[in-house]
Order: structure tokens, then sequence, then C-alpha cells
């Protein structure tokens, strides 16, 4: 197959403009009756991460998913609009999130669906590389096709979010947590999101690069103009011409590199057919990026026992600032090693057992924990 990306540009969310994207996009990779059959039962899969606002960036712009819907349901399609976030799966919790990312009203003005159903499900999948059985939502066998809708994204943890990590919200809720806490190297997790993704099996791949987030992602980093709508027939490219945009060197990026040594994706541009607009004109060079400890920074150069001491000494670890701290509980409820401890209506963390996956930061929704990065490690990040 052909691995086409499209790029159009769209520099706001005014949603005439938006709508024409999308419908270009279509046109771009062939034709939405490519991939699309009228009747078909479509899921949408959203990045809803958190509980915020749309101007935040966190999650998919309800525009977006409103003119997508929209283009498909035109078509002849159903559309579901779903997603599992971090936390508690259930009911409430769920509507609670649609209502505050604005996707309740996506869904009525539209005539598309919200998921609703939280039950889950054991899948067996011999082709994965670490997983060969999945506890997947249930809201997969109620769809027939299944598009994902992501967020251009900074992230703390694997450096950049995008359609690939996007497919992480099959898994229900709280069980997210176990993942981390048993894959915590980068590398495995990397492994087992690409697994993840292979399973889900997008039929295409949207994301909304229109207004992105850089710096401390994908949650409490800072909103950034790009202004790209990017879709594909593979979510693996997709992301290689996304970080490509923002100016990362997508072989760095763990789940691009796990692509790569399966033979998914090069990694370059090389075995892209770009369609659309120019990619020249939506790159940005001066993207804010986290500064993350790279498992294997060091540890082809020197002896084990000198790379165990460096690796430590560049551990980055997550700061609670107490003063902006609401007491919620979120960090305590989603850590997977489980070293928080609410005292006083406040965390208090184990370092020496922290597994540095960041959930803690991803999910505090009042940017009240913050990821310190030790002096040597910011040295050495501008090498």
């Amino acid at each position: 197959m052909i691995n086409i990306v499209s790029l159009d540009k769209c520099n706001n969310y005014e949603y005439s403009k938006v709508k024409d994207s999308i419908l270009k996009s279509f046109d771009n990779l062939g034709g939405i009756e490519k991939y699309i059959n009228k009747k078909d039962r479509v899921l949408l899969k959203l990045n809803l991460v958190i509980k915020k606002s749309p101007d935040k960036a966190a999650t998919t712009h309800p525009t977006f998913v409103k003119a997508l819907a929209e283009v498909l349901i035109e078509y002849g399609a159903e559309v579901i609009i779903g997603d599992s976030p971090g936390g508690p799966f259930n009911k409430a919790i769920l509507k609670s999130i649609y209502n505050t990312c604005q996707i309740s009203n996506i869904a009525e003005e539209t005539g598309a669906k919200l998921n609703f159903n939280t039950n889950s499900m054991q899948v067996s999948f011999p082709d994965g590389k670490l997983l060969k059985r999945l506890t997947v939502t249930q809201m997969l066998e109620d769809v027939d096709k299944v598009i994902s809708v992501s967020k251009l994204k900074t992230h703390c943890m694997m450096l950049f979010t995008g359609a690939v990590k996007n497919q992480f919200g099959i898994i229900p809720g709280s069980l997210k947590s176990e993942y981390h806490f048993k894959m915590p190297e980068v590398k495995d997790f990397a492994d087992a999101l690409v697994d993840i993704c292979l399973y889900a099996n997008p039929v295409l791949s949207f994301m909304d690069g229109i207004v992105g987030m850089e710096g401390d992602g994908p949650t409490s980093g800072n909103p950034r103009q790009i202004g790209a709508v990017i879709a594909s027939n593979s979510p693996y490219h997709l992301d290689v011409v996304a970080s490509s945009i923002i100016n990362i060197d997508a072989k760095k990026i763990p789940t691009i590199n796990s692509c790569i040594n399966r033979g998914i994706c090069s990694g370059s541009l090389d075995d892209i057919k770009l369609v659309g607009d120019n990619i020249d004109d939506f790159m940005i060079k001066d993207f804010k990026m986290p500064i993350i400890r790279c498992v294997d920074f060091v540890s082809d150069r020197f002896p084990q026992f000198v790379s165990s001491l460096c690796n430590k000494l560049l551990q980055p670890k997550p700061i609670f600032i107490h003063d902006d701290c609401t007491g919620c509980g979120k960090c305590a409820n989603s850590c997977p090693p489980k070293i928080i401890e609410m005292k006083d209506n406040r965390p208090v963390v184990d370092l020496d057992n922290c597994i540095r996956c960041f959930c803690c930061h991803e999910l505090c929704p009042k940017k009240a924990i913050e990821i310190y990065r030790p002096p040597l490690m910011r040295l050495l990040s501008k090498l």
C-alpha cells in the first residue's frame, strides 16, 4: 500500500474552513468511499485525555470533530464519538469529560452518538510483539471502522504524542496504569503502544494540528499555532510527517523507532507520498520540546555501572506545587506503582520507587505538578 499523507493549511477553527480542509483531506487520500461504506458504523476515536476546555489545546478541538462527523454523516455513515481517558472509566465521568471538552454539543448538532459503553473485553493478538492478549474497550465491538482523531502535541515521557499513541485510548481507563507499571522503560512501552495501534487498526487517521501543544505536553504545555490538518491511511507515517513539521527527528520518537525496527516505516519522508500543500510551508523551527531522559542516552558509550550512575543523575522527577493543589487526589489514583500518598489533602511521593511515567503530571487538572530536570540533564540536552 502507498503510504499517503495529506497536508492542508487551516489557520483557525472557523467551521467552514475546517470542514473544507476535511473534505480536501478525503480527496487527497483518494475519496471517502475508498475507506468508508455507506451505513458503516464509524468510531471517531478522539484524544480526550483530560477535562480541559478546547482553548488549552490538550484535547481534539470540538470544531474539528464536528466537521469530520458531519462529512461522514452526509456521506451516509453512522458516527460514534468516543475515547477512554485515564482514570476511572464510567458513564458519569465520560459525560463530564464530553461536556467540559465541548463534545456533547457536537453530538447534538450533527446527529452523531456519544459512546457510553464502558465495558471491556479480552482479545487475542498473536501478531503483537509484546502484547499477545489485550483488554480493550467494548466500544470497538459496536463499530465497523475506526478513525483516529488525534491532537498534535509534545509528550513528557514519549517526546511526541500523535496518531499512534492516540490508540492507547482503547485500553479502558485505569487499566492504562498497569501498562505503565509493567513496562516502565520507554522502549518497552513504545512497543506496547505500537501493538495496541496495530490491533486497533484505524482505517484512517486525522490529526488536529491547527493549534497544537508545545513544551510539557500532553496536558500541561502551551498552545502553539501550527495551522495544519493532517490525514493519512497510516498512523505511523502520519506521525513521521507531523513530527517533522515541529522539527523533531522522527527517529528519536520511541513509537516511531519501534516502527522502524519492525519495518513498518522508515522514519523519514522517503516512503511517504505527500499530497496537498507543501510541507515546507508548515515547518516550525522553534517548537518547544519537553526535556526527557532518554534511556539509551549513554548505555552504548560507557560501562554498565557508569551508564547506571549517569542515568540516575539524569532522571527527571515530578515536583508537587501544594499551593496550587486542590487535593482532588487524581495524581494518587492514577499513579501506576501507587507511590503517591495523600497527606493532609496534599500529595507526597516516594521518588525512590517512581517509574517516571508522569501520569500524575498528565492527569493533574490544575497544572500543580511540574517536572524537574537536573542541571546536568538540561546541559546535555543542549549538546
